[in-house]
């Protein structure tokens, strides 16, 4: 994926990477971003000429974090549990931390998934993106992202498939179900299992929802 986002968006238009959780199909990209960022920055040639970039990330599992800190030449490692605590609390969790890009304001929910697993708000003004990331169902999860512009939510499998994954993911339903409670403005679905059909997801969702339902696409850019 990382070749596909440098496809897409020039290197030096990135400017921060947030990681939701440590399940390899999350993060095992981050070495060819590395790989791009370190011929960007001259290190071959023995320069840096380029500020390391910020990369936020769950301290836990401890040796995967680890193996990423150690990419210090090129990423700013900050573990999310050692932010600040939220904004407004408005989740009200022990875990659940807050950060600052630049005019944004991003803050890390934790959700409920197998790993240390964080749903990521981001408020640039008077616009919020909520993503769910990787999560079963859970109360509070629609209060949270009340009245978004732009929810991208996981849909990993349809409703029946439900006993597959009964505590780790959502469901395609549950997440037409979470953008309908919360009001939400937008639907993004991602994160599905290959052997799905995407319309039947999508139509599923949308029965929920009753909103228009948008599957995510490789090199589709959405405002919020």
């Amino acid at each position: 994926m990382a070749a596909k986002l440098l496809g897409a968006v020039p290197l030096e238009a990135v400017t921060a990477v947030l990681l939701s959780h440590l399940h390899p199909d999350h993060w095992h990209d981050l070495p060819a971003l590395r790989h791009a960022l370190r011929s960007r920055a001259g290190h071959r040639l023995g320069r840096h000429v380029v500020a390391p970039l910020p990369l936020y990330v769950p301290g836990e599992p401890r040796e995967l974090f680890t193996q990423i800190s150690s990419y210090q030449e090129v990423f700013a490692v900050q573990a999310i549990e050692e932010l600040s605590p939220v904004c407004g609390g408005k989740a009200g969790g022990e875990g659940d931390f807050t950060a600052h890009l630049g005019a944004a304001r991003v803050c890390f929910y934790r959700t409920r998934h197998v790993l240390p697993a964080y749903c990521l708000e981001v408020v640039l003004g008077a616009s919020r993106l909520i993503y769910t990331g990787d999560t079963a169902w859970w109360d509070g999860l629609a209060d949270l992202a009340a009245g978004a512009d732009l929810l991208l939510a996981e849909a990993s499998l349809l409703n029946v498939d439900r006993p597959l994954l009964p505590g780790d993911h959502l469901t395609a339903a549950e997440a037409g179900r979470l953008a309908r409670e919360a009001g939400v403005k937008r639907l993004v679905l991602t994160h599905f299992w290959p052997e799905y059909d995407l319309e039947e997801l999508r139509r599923e969702a949308q029965t929920e929802f009753g909103g228009e339902v948008i599957l995510a696409r490789e090199g589709e850019v959405y405002r919020f």
